[in-house]
């Protein structure tokens, strides 16, 4: 069974902490919250903890992890080099769900970053992943803290759920804040890409480097090449049941789903719809178990919820996943977008016909 520790997020107690910690530095697994998702950590410098990692989370080899340290300091020894918008943007940014990728130096294991010669740092927000930090003093790889390419956990249970006996230590502080991952932004091409997008919107990127770029409406990387970043694969954070999501006019949409709920049940399953407030009322004489995001114009709430939310569709052991695609591109939008699109592997239905 995994050692499960619970903190107080706001002031994490030090015996608690310093716990977790030896076990960092002795090579054990170790799950804490950030302020984006849960994390699991090892220490980034042990090459057989790192690939324990691998093997507890089911994670393929190409998949980098990234590094979390607790200051802009602690990256130096990690990179060959901190291009001059490193300064800049840990300045905006940092602490905080910004990832960047620059040049690995040589006393970081090549497995942490997939064999490429590239590495992803970030120094995380959470009061409990900056204590854990510090009181370890090592940088920690830190994937999602999920059995791989499951939704991502944004509470302790979602922890357990995947990962009880697999890894050594849980430390509980509580849900998460933000509910989806770091942005990822390479700073080692011109112009620097998002590769991921994330809790940092590209626009608040755009004030510090205007000339940062974006892959656009490109979903997916497959294959065993390595990837340049986490969460790059077409199919990700997707629950058991498959998912299905539905795009075009609110309206049209919510007829959509009405009939393509019918219908499933009418085929004796059991239907799961991911919905809004919005969507919520137009189903409400639907038989389907229903996961509220919240109203449709907060989209921290809808950050929040969504993992949380595919994961209570999947306890109610639903057969199929509905949802209403999220089309934005601005903000954090653009994020909840990425994320509902690779956890339904790009099945979507357009309903403008």
């Amino acid at each position: 069974m995994t050692d499960v520790i619970r903190v107080d997020p706001a002031r994490p107690d030090s015996d608690g902490i310093a716990r977790a910690a030896a076990c960092l530095r002795r090579g054990g697994l170790v799950a804490f919250p950030t302020e984006t998702v849960y994390g699991l950590g090892v220490h980034a410098l042990d090459r057989q903890a790192v690939l324990r990692l691998f093997e507890a989370k089911g994670r393929p080899a190409n998949d980098p992890l990234i590094v979390h340290v607790s200051t802009l300091a602690e990256v130096a020894p990690l990179v060959i080099e901190r291009p001059p918008h490193v300064a800049l943007l840990a300045a905006r940014f940092w602490p905080g769900p910004l990832t960047l990728i620059l040049r690995r130096a040589s006393a970081v294991p090549s497995e942490v970053s997939a064999g490429l010669d590239t590495l992803a740092v970030r120094v995380p927000a959470h009061p409990v992943a900056r204590a854990l930090l510090q009181a370890a003093a090592i940088p920690v790889a830190a994937p999602s803290a999920n059995l791989f390419s499951r939704p991502s956990p944004t509470r302790a249970e979602h922890v357990l759920d995947d990962l009880n006996g697999r890894i050594d230590m849980l430390v509980d502080g509580g849900p998460t804040d933000v509910g989806v991952e770091s942005t990822v932004l390479d700073l080692t091409v011109e112009p620097p890409l998002v590769l991921r997008p994330g809790a940092i919107s590209v626009e608040a990127l755009r004030t510090v480097v205007p000339s940062i770029a974006t892959l656009g409406a490109r979903i997916g990387a497959e294959g065993s090449a390595p990837m340049a970043s986490p969460g790059l694969l077409s199919k990700h954070y997707a629950p058991r049941a498959p998912v299905t999501i539905y795009r075009g006019d609110a309206t049209r949409v919510r007829d959509e789903l009405r009939r393509a709920a019918w219908n499933a049940i009418a085929a004796g399953k059991r239907v799961g719809v991911l919905a809004t407030g919005e969507d919520a009322v137009s189903l409400r004489d639907v038989p389907v178990v229903l996961a509220d995001l919240g109203f449709e114009g907060n989209d921290e709430a809808i950050a929040a919820r969504l993992y949380a939310a595919l994961r209570e569709l999947e306890r109610a052991r639903v057969d199929i996943i509905l949802a209403h695609d999220i089309m934005r591109e601005d903000g954090l939008w653009r994020a909840i977008g990425d994320r509902l699109r690779r956890a339904a592997a790009s099945v979507i239905v357009v309903a403008d016909r």
